[in-house]
């Protein structure tokens, strides 16, 4: 899936892994483990680069909210994106997803195939929904977000620019901006847009392939048992790696795995090689460290404030999935998403579920 939705970029990567830092020119890829946690921890990053998230949410919307903030600021903007995602924001939010995953998966038991992609749709389109007490359809939420994804990495691709790429994606960023618009007129609109594109893309992302990989690996016995099943979330989430890499700027110099590092070098933090996505398969029985499988979600200030709603929906997912034993029938790349994706992913049931079985 990985070399279907980006070749050029994933094959090269794959080439240069053996080593944890690789310069190329005027970009340092960051490989290893302790060079990425370092280089998200201990180098200064420049938040609002072009090629950056930061730089894109700067340059689409009214200043880039969380990224372009500094010092007090940042941990204020971290604080209050982090508040609502915690334990009792998640438990709030949990009754909506699995709303949509009971109605969405209910087709299997009467032997009928269910893609994957739209329920992942929904389920992210209604939590945003909810986390920011928006108007709108789920499903509309969810493609305006996915939409400005896209158009966000058109946008910033490396190369000359294509003619109509800024306006598309600052139109694309518009359009999702107004579906949130907040009732309060301070209703940080940029703040809110970033939310919705990172929960949107990486639940439509990540739901999708990490049931295809516990379908393929035959491991919906692990994610039948209510004990090994958090541990199995954190492995599916660990290989699959639904952010696979991270984009940053140095904004000062440094050394990362014996690497020089100037300011102003492009770094491409490569999630699912620090975390041996490509050399460990999941093992909910011999889990990697939390330290290292968690590495998908970043580190330090810039760990992902949404790491916990990731692990409950997809904790939910496979405990939904799971007595159908499903087996994936027909599935069809996304070349045009923001994230590698499935664009179809229709699975079938193998397996009645009897009565009891539900979670």
């Amino acid at each position: 899936m990985y070399t279907r939705s980006h070749p050029v970029l994933l094959a090269l990567l794959a080439l240069s892994r053996r080593r944890a830092v690789i310069r190329l020119g005027g970009t340092v890829l960051v490989h290893g483990g302790e060079a990425y946690r370092q280089a998200l921890t201990r180098v200064p990053l420049d938040r609002t680069a072009p090629g950056t998230t930061g730089g894109a949410a700067l340059e689409l919307a009214a200043g880039g909210a969380l990224f372009d903030q500094q010092g007090s600021g940042h941990r204020a903007a971290r604080r209050a994106v982090a508040d609502p995602l915690g334990a009792a924001g998640v438990q709030r939010l949990r009754p909506v997803w699995r709303e949509v995953l009971d109605r969405r998966i209910a087709p299997l038991g009467a032997g009928r195939d269910v893609d994957l992609v739209p329920l992942a749709r929904e389920l992210a389109g209604a939590t945003v929904r909810a986390l920011l007490d928006a108007p709108g359809d789920p499903l509309t939420i969810a493609e305006a977000a996915a939409d400005a994804a896209a158009a966000a990495v058109r946008d910033h691709l490396p190369g000359p620019r294509l003619p109509g790429t800024g306006r598309a994606a600052a139109a694309a960023t518009a359009r999702l901006e107004a579906l949130l618009r907040s009732a309060e007129p301070d209703g940080a609109p940029a703040l809110r847009a970033m939310l919705a594109v990172a929960a949107v893309n990486t639940t439509v992302a990540a739901l999708p392939r990490a049931a295809a990989r516990c379908a393929d690996a035959a491991m919906w016995e692990q994610a039948a048992d209510g004990e090994l099943r958090p541990a199995l979330v954190d492995e599916l989430l660990r290989v699959t790696a639904p952010s696979p890499l991270l984009p940053r700027v140095a904004a000062a110099d440094a050394v990362l795995g014996g690497c020089p590092v100037r300011a102003g070098d492009r770094l491409i933090l490569v999630a699912r090689h620090a975390a041996g996505a490509h050399a460990d398969p999941p093992d909910a029985h011999h889990p990697a460290p939390a330290a290292v499988a968690r590495l998908v979600f970043g580190a330090g200030p810039h760990a992902c404030p949404g790491a916990r709603l990731a692990r409950a929906q997809l904790d939910d997912t496979l405990a939904a999935l799971a007595p159908y034993r499903p087996a994936v029938v027909r599935a069809r790349v996304d070349r045009g998403a923001a994230l590698p994706g499935w664009r179809t992913l229709s699975i079938r049931a193998t397996h009645a579920r009897l009565p009891g079985q539900d979670r």
